[in-house]
């Protein structure tokens, strides 16, 4: 099979097994055959498994640490993690396999390896969930990250698709009036990205946007709404896979199609998930578990889909500050509790920052704008987060500058102590 006939294929697959209308029943049992055939014939293509498994549970959970102490035994190539990282720094291939790696943003960088099947297939998913009328309505799509992807190479082979990259570190500065002359149907950025385009790109006029690689704060996305005058997406995307994209009615789906998530509660009803990526082929991810907390929702969508819905992704589990209480107990606070009281304290706050900068220290950092009486309430409003809790530690608050980094990404809640300390 061709690339655009691979690509043909999965934008018709996905579009048709997330129909609307198709049950939840009709669904899962369709997802559970999928994944018996990739487990007894792609998951043994690599070294780390070597053999089929009758089912998911019999393996065994893996995360970043475990794939990159032998990288080789994950991807169907056999390149070894030295030899990634040598191809990444240079050309960004080995023979026809494309390496690129993870921003870091939780610590170590991660390798990624995928095959033109693979590019293949991701693009004609993700066209298939952001935006399947391409066909009839040509789209000219500005991506803006910090790092550019080869699985974004393929998009440009259609006269009715174009892309083009706008890369973060190089500053906005620096390519704001080639975007505004690219006039881009649909954008897809970082929230404060998206942010910083409504307050000072005028010319801009989407059609559609999509925030992505950061946690979606609910003031961003008003003013982002209220300047375009449109409703605000998301595509939840990860070195190891595409995992949600929001659809026409603004919910944000699993890509169960591609994927089979199992879940770890986390305190309160939260969940972190585990990913098997079962289109996947050269580079085999199976349990695979991720590092971000989100909120499910237990209604299906009204736009008819079988995927389940993501209420809220609220942040990353590193971001979540342990503390040991005085009778012993260990209690996790997570980053959408303090965010929620932060905002709910003075409407007039649209930035902040929650560190944990110590075993018992916490700063708040606020606008200098914000009165005084704002401050204070916010401050009040944290406090009551931990003192409910049994907790007290110390909140510094400071009012200063937020500075806006556009090649780093934004952690309005950071625990910046080490894992030992802080988790």
């Amino acid at each position: 099979m061709n690339s655009r006939l691979r690509i043909a294929s999965a934008f018709a697959q996905t579009l048709w097994t997330s129909r609307a209308g198709r049950s939840r029943t009709a669904f899962k049992h369709w997802q559970s055959l999928q994944l018996q055939r990739w487990l007894n014939h792609s998951l043994p293509a690599v070294n780390f498994y070597e053999v089929a498994a009758r089912r998911l549970e019999m393996l065994p959970i893996i995360d970043k640490a475990v794939v990159m102490a032998d990288f080789a035994a994950f991807n169907r190539g056999r390149i070894s993690a030295e030899d990634g990282w040598r191809a990444f720094e240079t050309t960004g291939q080995i023979g026809e396999v494309s390496i690129g790696a993870s921003t870091g943003t939780s610590g170590n960088r991660a390798l990624y390896a995928v095959d033109a099947c693979d590019k293949d297939r991701w693009l004609g998913t993700i066209l298939a969930k952001a935006v399947p009328r391409f066909l009839l309505d040509p789209e000219k799509v500005a991506v803006i990250l910090p790092q550019n992807s080869a699985l974004y190479d393929g998009a440009n082979r259609s006269r009715l698709l174009r892309l083009m990259f706008f890369d973060l570190n190089e500053g906005i500065e620096a390519w704001l009036d080639d975007l505004e002359r690219f006039a881009p149907t649909t954008i897809v950025a970082p929230p404060r990205v998206l942010r910083h385009l409504a307050e000072h790109a005028e010319r801009l006029q989407p059609r559609r946007i999509f925030a992505g690689g950061e946690t979606l704060d609910p003031f961003d996305r008003t003013i982002i709404e209220t300047r375009f005058g449109k409703r605000l997406g998301q595509i939840y995307m990860a070195t190891e896979g595409l995992f949600a994209v929001s659809c026409s009615h603004g919910a944000l789906h699993l890509a169960e199609d591609a994927n089979f998530f199992e879940f770890e509660a986390v305190e309160g009803g939260l969940v972190s998930p585990c990913v098997t990526c079962i289109r996947r082929q050269f580079q085999i991810m199976a349990r695979y578990r991720m590092n971000d907390l989100m909120r499910l929702s237990k209604s299906p969508c009204a736009c008819g889909s079988p995927l389940r819905v993501v209420n809220e992704i609220v942040g990353r589990l590193d971001d979540a500050f342990a503390f040991d209480r005085a009778d012993n107990m260990r209690l996790l606070v997570t980053p959408d509790v303090m965010r929620n009281a932060v905002l709910g304290a003075d409407r007039s706050i649209t930035d902040f920052r929650i560190l944990r900068e110590g075993a018992e220290q916490v700063a708040l950092v606020l606008e200098p704008k914000l009165a005084v009486q704002g401050a204070k309430a916010a401050r009040d409003a944290l406090t009551d987060v931990f003192s409910q809790r049994g907790l007290s530690p110390t909140i510094i608050l400071r009012q200063e500058a937020m500075e806006f980094a556009a090649h780093r990404k934004l952690r309005r809640v950071e625990n910046r102590l080490p894992p030992e300390d802080g988790r």
